[in-house]
């Protein structure tokens, strides 16, 4: 199975991230909501936007935070009928470079171990670059509702009036019925 490429690529070069930081606002254009929508499995994506802070850390590793809002179509999964739904999700996470990922990843486990709250594990740079397209698109997924419902969808079950005949038993009844020999009821002996 090949990997689908991302659809939405705004890739930032961690050496031309000022020491102060920087802030980016992005928006997906409607190839790229086009493209979002059929790799999430998504009717559509109407709308699209986040807005970034990366800021540099110690040891080459780079603070994220932001927002990503979205409005997508789905499909109610009570009446069937087409649904629009928000996304807003907010952003923080640690990118580092590669190589601190195990060592990164160990005090993540070593704290999952104590009563401390439990950081995210950082996500790696890759060749330099911090894709905020792909953070923004990943955040989009997690955030939708894989089963939406309208708010005002209620489930009905087609209700039967019950046969008397219709049970588990009815046709191991008929069963025993047909293979009874006539005069199989009187007592053995008399």
């Amino acid at each position: 199975m090949t990997e689908k490429p991302d659809p939405w690529r705004v890739p930032i070069a961690v050496l031309k991230i000022p020491d102060t930081g920087l802030h980016r606002d992005i928006e997906a254009d409607a190839a790229t909501r086009h493209a979002v929508a059929e790799i999430g499995g998504l009717r559509e994506v109407l709308s699209a936007d986040a807005s970034f802070d990366v800021t540099p850390q110690s040891s080459g590793r780079y603070h994220v935070t932001g927002q990503v809002r979205a409005r997508i179509g789905q499909t109610c999964v009570v009446t069937l009928e087409p649904m629009e739904s928000d996304i807003d999700e907010l952003i923080d996470m640690i990118f580092a470079p590669p190589e601190q990922i195990p060592e990164l990843s160990d005090l993540v486990d070593d704290a999952a171990e104590s009563d401390e709250d439990i950081p995210d594990p950082p996500e790696p740079i890759e060749n330099g670059i911090i894709d905020l397209g792909r953070v923004a698109t990943d955040a989009l997924y997690l955030a939708v509702d894989p089963y939406p419902r309208k708010p005002d969808a209620v489930f009905e079950p087609l209700v039967e009036a019950a046969d008397p005949e219709d049970h588990p038993f009815a046709a191991l009844k008929a069963l025993k019925a047909e293979a009874k020999p006539a005069g199989a009821n009187k007592p053995k002996g008399k």
